[in-house]
């Protein structure tokens, strides 16, 4: 599987939201003043922009009032796909969810803090630049893709402008530098931009929901249940969908057949109200896999339940299960009146517990509750980046120490080459799937231990020989600092970290290779090299590679 050619995005004329973004774009440096020892979610998502120019701040007019209605362009995209702005004349800073660059709009502030304000987008005056039509009837509402409406080429530039800007202002890695040019990567666009993802997972909903815009009111729901996807900021509302662009084509088969049944009263299916914690139906999740021998599609469907009533499943399984590429039906049934998609105990209703994939030369089997590479094609393309940036000798005398290892898929890919493979991970169902792939695939060089990575004891180093490569592939959050102290300590040759979010990257970089002086800690790694990948077309997240070597 080729990997699609990096260059070719370069080769178009940048738009100038695009070519200015470093100098107009400087949300990061509240990122970039953050307290060094936080490590929470908040900090990975709060990308505030800077403080607006210096005028009369005693004015009136200089801070927009929340439920203000004001006229605005959209300057560039910020970190996480919103649209920066900025108040006339006087130069405050506002945010916008889904408006992009060069789009005139009339929006209404909705959130006002000391540097930014937040505002819902009204109607739009003129679009913006790159502007093509979405193919997706739903990609307006659903949050899901919040960008189908820019010219692809545009969408990995903004990403990887935003990924050098949080390297600059977070990672206070200077851009002056005559070796950061050769440091940051072209971002790797995906070559596939629609039907990418091997899983997603839909809500049943007492009511379905209507975006206020189709109806010309504030908002709407009707008395039909709903099937779909969470309106974007609302746990309890649910926009009904027929079809999915991201996912692929068996699987949207598959769900309009669903759709087509579940509300037939004769079946007697409740959807899940989550205020009176009552109902049956809770999620779908449809999963996408590989048959090994055939190379055709094998689907997973997954009913998620809040008690075990197979009777009730019953006509749905059947129907479903006449389609050629189901091979396997499963319920999950969770009790508790949370949201979660996992269950306290898993029944196989029809088929098999699991279907299979195939990456980078190895067979890995996924359940219903496996962490897999959401993109599989991608995935092909970004392990492959890993292990180039893995430099490894190739004759077995290597230890490598995989953290937040998951199933094991890039240790497991790399452990032919080296003498051993130790993962650490959490999540108990993800270490058991790693141990089973291992075994699937006939490795035995690879041991990997349940275990939380932020509360690491002084002895975590004694479980495991000195490694020669780190692999470190955080969620979100990003490396607590213990970990992060422990890898200063452990001074291995190399360490690859792979990020799912560059604000939280660009910060663990900065303590890695510049230490944290007010706690007297010395960095001692020099950054080589940063690869943004495109994992996730027409979304805001940004996937990255990024090789440290020890000074």
């Amino acid at each position: 599987m080729a990997a699609a050619p990096a260059g070719g995005v370069r080769l178009l004329h940048p738009r100038p939201w695009l070519r200015n973004l470093g100098r107009r774009a400087r949300l990061l440096s509240i990122l970039a003043a953050s307290s060094p020892i936080q490590h929470s979610e908040e900090l990975t998502t709060t990308s505030a922009p800077p403080k607006p120019p210096n005028k009369d701040k005693n004015s009136p007019s200089y801070y927009p009032k929340r439920g203000q209605t004001l006229e605005l362009v959209c300057e560039s995209l910020a970190f996480k796909g919103k649209g920066l702005c900025k108040v006339a004349d006087t130069g405050f800073v506002v945010m916008c969810d889904r408006a992009l660059p060069g789009e005139k709009f009339i929006g209404r502030v909705t959130r006002k803090k000391d540097n930014y304000a937040e505002v819902k987008k009204l109607k739009t005056i003129t679009p913006h630049w790159d502007n093509v039509e979405a193919p997706c009837e739903f990609a307006s509402h659903c949050g899901g893709c919040k960008t189908q409406n820019l010219l692809y080429e545009a969408q990995v530039r903004a990403k990887e402008e935003q990924v050098r800007e949080l390297i600059v202002h977070v990672g206070k890695f200077s851009d002056k530098d005559s070796e950061y040019d050769g440091i940051m990567k072209p971002i790797v666009p995906c070559d596939i931009q629609f039907h990418y993802r091997n899983k997603m997972e839909f809500s049943f909903g007492t009511k379905k929901w209507v975006p206020a815009e189709l109806l010309g009111q504030e908002c709407d729901e009707t008395n039909e249940c709903a099937l779909g996807l969470h309106a974007p900021g609302f746990y309890d509302k649910v926009l009904n969908i027929d079809k999915c662009l991201l996912q692929s084509d068996p699987a949207n088969k598959v769900l309009a057949a669903i759709q087509d049944s579940w509300r037939d009263p004769e079946l007697t299916l409740s959807p899940y109200d989550v205020h009176s914690h009552r109902g049956f139906l809770k999620h779908l999740m449809l999963r996408t896999g590989r048959n090994i021998e055939t190379g055709q599609p094998e689907l997973m469907v997954n009913f998620v339940t809040s008690s075990y009533q197979p009777e009730l499943l019953k006509p749905l399984v059947e129907k479903i299960a006449t389609f050629p590429d189901v091979v396997s039906v499963m319920n999950n049934v969770n009790t508790s009146v949370g949201n979660t998609s996992v269950g306290e105990e898993e029944y196989t209703l029809f088929g098999k517990s699991t279907i299979m994939e195939s990456l980078r030369g190895l067979k890995f089997q996924i359940s219903a509750n496996s962490f897999f590479q959401t993109n599989t094609h991608q995935a092909e393309i970004l392990y492959k980046l890993i292990e180039d940036c893995a430099c490894l000798k190739g004759d077995g005398s290597e230890i490598v120490l995989d953290l937040f290892c998951g199933t094991g898929t890039i240790g497991l890919t790399l452990s032919k080459r080296v003498r051993h493979v130790y993962g650490f991970e959490i999540v108990d169902q993800a270490i058991s799937d790693a141990r089973r792939n291992a075994n699937l695939n006939g490795i035995s060089n690879a041991t990997f231990v349940q275990g939380d990575l932020n509360k690491i004891g002084e002895n975590f180093g004694e479980y495991f020989p000195k490694p020669d490569l780190v692999i470190t592939d955080p969620n979100r959050p990003g490396m607590h600092i213990k970990l992060i102290k422990f890898l200063l300590k452990l001074k291995a040759a190399r360490i690859i970290y792979v990020s799912c979010n560059p604000a939280t990257c660009a910060r663990d970089l900065d303590y890695l290779c510049h230490g944290l002086p007010e706690q007297n800690i010395k960095g001692c790694y020099k950054l080589k090299s940063i690869q943004p990948v495109d994992m996730f077309p027409h979304t805001p997240h940004i996937e990255c590679v990024c090789l440290l070597e020890l000074c």
